[in-house]
């Protein structure tokens, strides 16, 4: 019998001392990512906590924030902390699919001198891909990353490549500048499992931040875990058992958005168009699993699930004349469907 899967029988959620290691070195790392990062990146932890919960689901993150608030900067550092390869594309109005994805070129056999078609991989074949304001390219260039995102692999001409795990995708936008730009469809904003909203720094933060770039010392974040590490700790947090209530509260929240299809919220339908899609549960069940083993734990509260919600369904919520003439926005609505769905323990 292999001792590192006997269940240690002091543990009431049946917890092997493999998996119980593994938690605790999560939350260390948590710690260690944090202060790695803290090297180069000034505040925002909250938004470096949802970063980890996403990869940790195999989700993918939409950030957005004015320039300047560090999204690159993070996420950059971020992917050196995990040592995961890390790419950037910058999305511009010409760039096309293939720019993305990668294409096939014709090579001449030196030998032979036959000719020959040879793939030559895009930089979406990466473990961290960077997606500099996704929308200011148009929506066929939008699609090139929407198989990568759902499949995990890409398709050119007749051959399907899979992506070597982990694939992570981190698209950024800028709110404040719409001319020349082309809004991401319902469809593709549902295949994000966050939408994470990066805000300007405390005074005191932007302080550190001017000492921290104006001087001749700049900090250098080290990995803390390695890829496959990342791996092991995904396929960890899906086993991260969820009581029926709990999951049931997730999905009563996601529920609750659907005009029609659910009880009148006052606050809440009045202002919504569509609600969110059945993603938005599997996202918050599996988000609260992740954000409950980033805390040292191994079980799931509805508190969990309350912390993510705003994350998961922001952009999943698509809100009508009512909501743009009163000044509501999603973060409103969510704030108001929290207070009225009761979780039953």
């Amino acid at each position: 019998m292999d001792d590192s899967k006997t269940v240690d029988s002091r543990r009431p959620d049946g917890l092997s001392n493999e998996d119980a290691a593994i938690v605790g070195r999560l939350r260390d790392a948590r710690i260690r990512v944090r202060e790695e990062m803290a090297k180069v990146v000034v505040g925002q932890e909250s938004i470096i906590d949802n970063l980890l919960v996403a990869l940790l689901c195999r989700g993918h993150v939409l950030l957005l924030g004015v320039p300047g608030v560090g999204k690159t900067l993070m996420s950059r550092t971020l992917a050196r902390t995990l040592d995961m390869e890390f790419r950037r594309i910058q999305f511009t109005p010409d760039l096309m699919p293939s720019d993305i994805t990668g294409v096939d070129i014709i090579e001449e056999d030196a030998q032979t001198g036959r000719r020959k078609l040879e793939f030559l991989p895009g930089p979406v074949f990466t473990n961290f891909l960077l997606a500099d304001e996704i929308n200011r390219t148009p929506p066929k260039t939008q699609a090139g990353i929407l198989q990568a995102m759902q499949e995990r692999e890409v398709s050119i001409g007749r051959k399907t490549y899979p992506l070597n795990p982990p694939f992570f995708v981190v698209a950024t936008q800028n709110p404040i500048e719409m001319e020349g730009t082309y809004p991401l469809p319902e469809a593709q904003l549902d295949r994000f499992m966050f939408n994470l909203i990066v805000k300007y720094p405390t005074p005191a933060d932007e302080l550190q931040i001017v000492k921290g770039t104006t001087g001749t010392k700049t900090g250098e974040a080290r990995p803390v875990l390695k890829a496959d590490e990342v791996i092991r700790l995904q396929d960890l947090v899906r086993g991260v058992p969820v009581a029926d209530a709990v999951a049931m509260y997730a999905v009563r929240l996601a529920a609750s958005t659907r005009p029609g299809e659910s009880k009148e919220i006052d606050g809440v339908h009045k202002y919504l168009l569509y609600g969110a899609s059945p993603r938005a549960s599997q996202y918050l069940v599996l988000g609260a699993k992740a954000r409950a083993i980033l805390a040292g734990k191994y079980h799931v509260d509805f508190d969990d699930v309350k912390a993510i919600a705003g994350a998961v369904l922001r952009h999943r919520l698509v809100l009508n004349f009512h909501a743009r003439a009163d000044g509501v926005d999603a973060d409103a609505v969510i704030r108001r469907l929290i207070e009225s769905v009761k979780f039953e323990a």
